[in-house]
């Protein structure tokens, strides 16, 4: 597992991976090295049984404000449409990553997260939020569609169609309060440097938790949207006779019995 790459830090301890968007002065906005090494990491995350849980922050007062404006913007300008379309499909990437990723991802959203950076937000399954944070999904204003890199996909599921319609078609900044106020956040804290030190204790927690039963879990909040009542009761029953055949089953009983903590071993 690569933990030096170029474009962020990133640093393993007790199985969460911490990931830190490492651009402060430019509000660790993405370049497309940054996108690329984002979307790489998380696929390979996804290979290294010690890695139980992720936190995704950013360094400074932003958590990230989307598309660098000189090394993408500028560069996009007069580009033919293979060439914007393999750029849109490279972005899209990394969210697919993200959702895909068996391992449970908490945002420590530290400050502005827009553009990129707010669907980066709420690609991950947990968000911390700063009081100082501010999110936007500002497509609409610079003359972009409201769905990029699966934000129309992911929103509505999280503040529901009408909140997702109002985000996605006027591409309004938004305080913490009022993303709080339309579900965007699991927990709303002072600053963030707790923000980061909640999301921590969280993902130790997951961590610490049954790793193959949280990757059900993930898999089966993605798997579900799109069937039936009957379907996913189905699905649920074939994943929970999988999870009951898995050794942290029987270590949950045994640790019930003993009247201990579980100590769970199994892999994602």
């Amino acid at each position: 597992m690569n933990l030096s790459p170029k474009s962020f830090a990133m640093s393993l301890e007790g199985g969460v991976v911490t990931i830190t968007l490492d651009r402060e002065k430019r509000l660790n906005a993405l370049t497309f090295e940054v996108y690329r090494e984002l979307a790489e990491t998380f696929e390979d995350l996804d290979r290294h049984d010690e890695v139980r849980a992720i936190v995704i922050t950013g360094r400074g007062r932003g958590f990230c404000s989307g598309g660098d404006q000189d090394d993408i913007i500028k560069n996009l300008l007069g580009q033919d449409t293979p060439q914007l379309v393999a750029f849109t499909r490279a972005t899209g990437r990394l969210i697919k990553a993200m959702r895909e990723c068996k391992r449970p991802i908490v945002g420590a959203i530290n400050g502005t997260a827009v553009g990129a950076g707010s669907v980066i937000a709420i690609a991950c399954d947990l968000r911390i939020v700063s009081k100082t944070a501010k999110f936007g999904f500002i497509f609409p204003p610079v003359g972009l569609c409201g769905a990029d890199m699966g934000a129309m996909y992911l929103l509505p599921r999280i503040v529901g169609h009408g909140r997702a319609s109002e985000l996605l078609f006027f591409g309004d900044i938004i305080d913490a309060d009022t993303a709080d106020r339309m579900g965007l956040c699991n927990r709303l804290v002072e600053n963030g440097e707790e923000a980061v030190k909640v999301a921590t204790e969280w993902a130790k927690r997951l961590a610490a938790g049954p790793a193959f039963a949280h990757s059900m879990t993930k898999k089966m909040i993605e798997a579900e949207h799109t069937m039936s009542l009957s379907e996913a009761i189905e699905a649920e029953a074939q994943a929970q006779a999988l999870c009951m055949q898995h050794s942290d089953f029987a270590e949950a009983h045994a640790s019930f019995k003993e009247k201990r903590p579980a100590r769970f071993k199994g892999a994602p």
